[in-house]
């Protein structure tokens, strides 16, 4: 199985389950997770998700898809980034990452796709949160199977995610 960097639509992704950067009330917000909830239906999406409030920050949890061409939708709360403790961010966000795949993987979805967890209004660093997702993404995927997207939404960040995830391939070999 693999791990793709596409520019696309989170909400357009057929894929088993697609990842909501949520926030710890799994409440309605701005970005990816504004745009998921529309595309999902709000009112259906909203009521799923106030049986399950509140999370953790790294924790995830499942909810149907809707009206998403996606089965499912996994929310998992990023964190807000610390510049005074940025270990902390980083050991947050890689756990976003990682409980989400475990999730998938315990209902036994063969694919998944990610937007850049909190890499907008939490103000995450892109190519610090690229790292992090693409080095996590291909650790879990050395022991496990799964058709992993993670989805940019501006040529710009695909860019940086193609020589990032390059760069962590040379490594590697």
């Amino acid at each position: 199985m693999s791990l793709k960097i596409i520019k696309q639509d989170i909400t357009k992704m057929e894929v088993d389950v697609i990842v909501n950067a949520a926030n710890t009330e799994l409440r309605m917000g701005g970005g990816v997770c504004g745009a998921i909830f529309k595309a999902a239906g709000v009112s259906e999406l909203r009521s799923a998700c106030e049986k399950l409030a509140p999370i953790k920050t790294g924790e995830a949890v499942i909810t149907p898809g809707f009206a998403l061409p996606a089965k499912h939708i996994i929310h998992t709360a990023g964190p807000v980034y610390d510049t005074n403790n940025p270990e902390q961010s980083a050991a947050d966000l890689k756990s976003s990452y990682l409980n989400s795949l475990k999730l998938a993987q315990q209902n036994n979805y063969q694919s998944i796709a990610f937007p850049l967890i909190s890499s907008g209004i939490y103000g995450y660093p892109k190519s610090e949160a690229l790292n992090i997702a693409i080095k996590t993404i291909l650790e879990y995927l050395d022991e496990n199977k799964l058709d992993v997207f993670l989805t940019v939404f501006d040529q710009e960040l695909l860019t940086m995610a193609e020589k990032i995830l390059a760069e962590i391939e040379q490594t590697i070999n």
